[in-house]
């Protein structure tokens, strides 16, 4: 059974580091950089920007404490881990939230949708489940100060 400290939601970086704690995994330097990196940027980044990021800060960390710590994090569910074609992109949200892919950018942003409750109970009747949570995808193009008028 599960701890209820690992179903809550993480909301902030200290949040996080309680998380590591709970779950009695070590806090080392490298895994603090990475939280704090992924909470400072608030965007998604691979393996490769967040390693260069923390190198240009000063810190010292090599490639492969960088994916190391990056997956054990995410099988915990303390960050997120978003599955592109060219290759996965990690962020510091970790419960249910919807994405906007920027097709102009490639940037994904996050966003906090609520669905009708119609819409879920025609999802629940055509799929015979009951839906417990959801994300939804949507990709878009930057909008021009001309389409905003």
């Amino acid at each position: 059974m599960e701890s209820p400290t690992a179903t809550q939601p993480i909301r902030s970086l200290e949040d996080a580091f309680e998380r590591c704690q709970a779950l009695k995994m070590r806090l080392s330097r490298q895994r603090r950089y990475i939280l704090e990196l992924l909470w400072e940027a608030k965007e998604h980044l691979s393996a490769r920007e967040i390693y260069d990021r923390l190198n240009r800060q000063g810190c010292d960390i090599g490639h492969t404490s960088v994916y190391q710590n990056l997956e054990a994090l995410s099988e915990q569910n303390i960050i997120e881990c978003v599955e592109r074609s060219d290759g996965r992109l990690y962020g510091h949200i970790n419960d249910a939230h919807s994405h906007v892919n920027c097709l102009d950018t490639e940037q994904i942003i996050d966003v906090r949708v609520e669905l009708p409750p119609e819409l879920i109970r025609q999802v629940e009747a055509q799929t015979g489940t009951k839906i417990t949570e959801y994300r939804v995808d949507f990709f878009g193009t930057r909008q021009t100060e001309t389409e905003t008028i």
